[in-house]
């Protein structure tokens, strides 16, 4: 994987900042309720996503579609896994749909605050800023007939280290992947303090800025342990860039949701229900099953009822889901990608 920072990574940095700063110049119309959103939106339904504008003129309808999914690793690897279902929005909507590859958590909500991006999938802790400062509706995670595809918090290890508890890890060198990550970063700080061990306290935090980085730096020595995502592991040893018996895993929190999929909030009602169709009627191809670990189609799910544990763990872990949190999320980013270059 290449160490060098992407100009648009650069770029995104830049506009994400210009973009906050001009939000309330395009503040919504009177809004008697937001809760949590951003001033640009508006929640009256209290769903905890923004409600479509009031005014239709407003509405977005696009002639191109953009599409991209969480840069939670190399992005190359989904852009040919999403190639097929991107042909089937195609014939569901009739418009051309192009995948856009994003290089940062931060660049991906800031596509879609600024109308950049209209569809996509959102790792499980940027989901929350996205829909609070970007007007995303989640609709859909990957998953089965029967449920969603969760995963699990998982803290590894190499297996011939002396490690065997969390409390082990007391003083060593533990990688968390981003800040906004929520297996990654947030739920750590949230659920570790009450099984003995206290992130930047009890060990220093050191930023790998992605779930495969962080694996691989275990496996090389560079961390002695990392939390990371539990499907992102399986998938690096079902594609051999890893080898399962490297590893031991010394903790397995309860189960999460996975990457949520969804739409810009202020798309065209109509293109809205071909989208929303798309998703519900869509069927992995084997290919894909393979790529995501046996999910066959997107199952439905709501922000409220469904992230709320997500929600939950963010506001424990002092990490809310607001405009300052994303800021300090796009500079470690950047911090990050400057010492990788």
């Amino acid at each position: 994987m290449s160490s060098r920072l992407n100009p648009s990574r650069i770029l995104f940095s830049a506009l994400l900042v210009a973009g906050f700063a001009a939000g309330s110049a395009f503040a919504a119309e009177t809004c008697s309720h937001r809760g949590q959103l951003d001033e640009m939106y508006c929640d009256e339904d209290k769903d905890l996503v923004a409600d479509p504008p009031k005014d239709a003129s407003k509405f977005k309808d696009p002639s191109t579609l953009v599409f991209t999914y969480t840069p939670v690793e190399d992005p190359a690897v989904y852009k040919d896994a999403f190639n097929d279902f991107q042909k089937y929005l195609e014939k569901a909507t009739g418009k051309k749909v192009i995948y856009y590859s994003v290089q940062s958590n931060s660049a991906e909500v800031e596509a879609m605050r600024s109308g950049r991006l209209h569809i996509a999938g959102f790792s499980t802790g940027p989901t929350g800023f996205a829909v609070n400062l970007a007007g995303y509706v989640p609709l859909a995670v990957k998953g089965h007939p029967d449920g969603f595809q969760g995963y699990n918090l998982i803290v590894i290890v190499k297996k011939d280290s002396p490690f065997q508890s969390l409390t082990d890890l007391k003083g060593k060198k533990v990688a968390h992947t981003s800040p906004s990550s929520n297996s990654g970063n947030l739920a750590p700080r949230a659920l570790f303090p009450k099984l003995g061990l206290v992130p930047d306290q009890d060990y220093k935090v050191l930023y790998s800025g992605k779930h495969d980085q962080s694996v691989l730096g275990v496996s090389t020595g560079d961390y002695d342990a990392a939390p990371v995502a539990s499907d992102v592991y399986t998938r690096m040893v079902e594609r051999g860039q890893v080898k399962g018996d490297d590893f031991r895993i010394i903790h397995r929190s309860a189960k999460f949701p996975t990457s949520s999929f969804g739409y810009a909030h202020d798309l065209k009602p109509e293109l809205v229900q071909k989208i929303v169709g798309a998703f519900h009627t869509y069927r992995f191809p084997p290919e894909m099953q393979k790529t995501f670990g046996g999910a066959d189609r997107f199952y439905p799910v709501t922000y409220m009822a469904d992230w709320e544990i997500i929600r939950t763990i963010a506001d424990a872990a002092g990490e809310p889901f607001n405009r300052s949190g994303l800021d300090e999320m796009a500079k470690k980013e950047a911090a990050d990608a400057a010492k990788k270059k």
